[in-house]
């Protein structure tokens, strides 16, 4: 039996949850089971309830706001424990349209993919800003480079996983698991897909973009400590390039301007500190390439105690019992408070 469960991040989702779970499928071709899980975080409103008038099967549930990153990746978890096969990703406010998610899901379904990616006609979406579709395109370019994919649409939260590459996720950053995930994915070697989606009307502004310069701001920071973290090699040779190529450009015109009455010291000096500085910074790549094998060795070990943890269950429905509680609602539903 093939078990597709379709998570929903939410965090004060009242108005609008109730619109995104009326147009979630329950039955799709190809699929034994539809399930319907939410990741409350903290919300103070009526999200749970709307959920659970809504039929949802799985409710996991924060006390406090815990951020977009790590509820995404508790609802992986509940996912997995659960006995999903295939895991989709989509948001509360129904950005996208839920009758894509079977062409979402086609490329695992046929085995050609264990992730895909739904591309958004970006430069259609009226809502979004010229700077935030720059930055748009300016992420999906670095993560491309990052992870040797070609997904365009990188920062899209519509998304499908298989059982297997759910396993080997991890994220650590704390602002959003959308770069992060594929650039993971892209340095083990899953085979990754994108298919064009439909995005439906405006409902809400976005929680991630609070304004234009705070969202540039976190972008790139995100965007650099993901690439140091992933291709650290890379980030400090190109890093450390710069103030030695400065340092020997210094060096050939104190060469050049060089007069035996005149010294021009200061200038040597400067180009000496370049060219230190510069080899420092190959020196941190150097270092922080060998231990990146050894945060690959642990991502193995981990990977083999999920797959022991996460053992498909045996009967058709299974309750998912962690440290919260079990709740009925209709079918098998799971409350994790935390």
């Amino acid at each position: 039996m093939t078990k597709l469960i379709i998570q929903i991040p939410c965090y004060n989702e009242e108005a609008t949850l109730g619109v995104t779970l009326s147009e979630l499928p329950r039955d799709i071709p190809g699929i034994d089971r539809v399930e319907w899980l939410i990741v409350n975080d903290g919300s103070v409103d009526r999200t749970v309830e709307v959920a659970q008038a809504c039929g949802v099967d799985h409710i996991v549930s924060f006390d406090h706001n815990q951020g977009l990153a790590k509820v995404f990746m508790a609802g992986i978890d509940a996912s997995l424990k659960a006995g999903a096969d295939i895991i989709v990703n989509t948001d509360a406010d129904n950005q996208y349209c839920a009758a894509d998610i079977p062409k979402l899901i086609e490329p695992i379904l046929n085995g050609t993919a264990e992730m895909v990616v739904g591309e958004r006609p970006i430069t259609e979406i009226e809502h979004f800003s010229p700077a935030k579709k720059v930055l748009q395109r300016l992420g999906s370019w670095v993560v491309r480079i990052a992870s040797n994919t070609k997904i365009p649409d990188a920062p899209s939260g519509f998304r499908a996983y298989s059982r297997n590459a759910a396993m080997q996720l991890n994220v650590f950053n704390e602002y959003t698991y959308t770069l992060e995930t594929i650039i993971q994915a892209g340095q083990k070697g899953m085979a990754i897909a994108s298919v064009p989606i439909r995005t439906n009307g405006y409902l809400r502004p976005s929680r991630l973009v609070k304004s234009i310069p705070a969202y540039i701001q976190r972008s790139i920071f995100t965007i650099l400590r993901i690439f140091m973290t992933y291709r650290p090699l890379r980030f400090f040779s190109i890093a450390g390039s710069i103030p030695f190529t400065l340092g020997i450009l210094l060096c050939i015109r104190w060469l050049i301007l060089f007069e035996p009455d005149r010294a021009r010291t200061p200038s040597l000096i400067l180009a000496a500190i370049l060219i230190l500085i510069g080899f420092q910074l190959w020196m941190f790549g150097l270092v922080a390439d060998v231990m990146s094998a050894n945060r690959k060795l642990l991502e193995d070990v981990q990977l083999r105690l999920r797959r022991s943890a996460y053992e498909k269950p045996n009967s058709e429905t299974r309750q998912v019992r962690t440290d919260g509680t079990v709740r009925s609602n209709q079918k098998a539903s799971t409350e994790v408070s935390s």
